[in-house]
């Protein structure tokens, strides 16, 4: 049976080219050894494993907070359907809100590194964030969430949300 987990994407409207507004979207990279040579499709929403006491909405705001390091935006959370990820099903929410990507704080995790020395090593789990286009997420993103790019931009165009 997958995991049930839940994320926030965080979006904003930028102004674009000709003064058109772009869609952007909050993406972060993941921390630790395995990802820190790689940029394609080593980038997350922030996301996590739901408690058995909290509904997908309190546990994507807790995940936000724990990974970034700041609470969401306030705001109402759009729930856009949940998305197989590996051994994982994940339900997403989207929210209209701005953060400052460079000031992320996020919680860490151990492991043994290098692996087989027997020495333990804290790593972020997530290291950096960045504002990027659709288009740039696309690539950027692990491929299991291109489809919540996909699903939020649909509702953006659709006009049934972002300002």
């Amino acid at each position: 049976m997958p995991t049930q987990a839940a994320g926030i994407v965080l979006f904003r409207m930028a102004e674009g080219d000709g003064g058109r507004a772009d869609l952007e979207v909050l993406i972060a990279h993941m921390g630790g050894p395995f990802w820190s040579n790689k940029d394609e499709r080593a980038w997350s929403i922030p996301k996590g494993e739901i408690e058995p006491e909290e509904t997908p909405e309190q546990a994507a705001r807790r995940e936000f907070e724990e990974e970034l390091g700041s609470a969401p935006p306030d705001g109402p959370l759009v729930l856009l359907g949940d998305f197989p990820q590996s051994r994982k099903n994940v339900t997403v929410f989207a929210l209209e809100g701005d953060l400052d990507a460079r000031a992320i704080v996020s919680n860490e995790f151990e492991m043994e590194w290098p692996r087989g020395s027997g020495r333990r090593r804290s790593f972020p789990e997530l290291d950096r964030a960045e504002w990027v286009g659709t288009d740039l997420a696309r690539v950027k993103l692990v491929k299991g969430q291109v489809p919540i790019v996909e699903a939020l931009r649909a509702l953006v165009d659709q006009g049934r949300i972002g300002s």
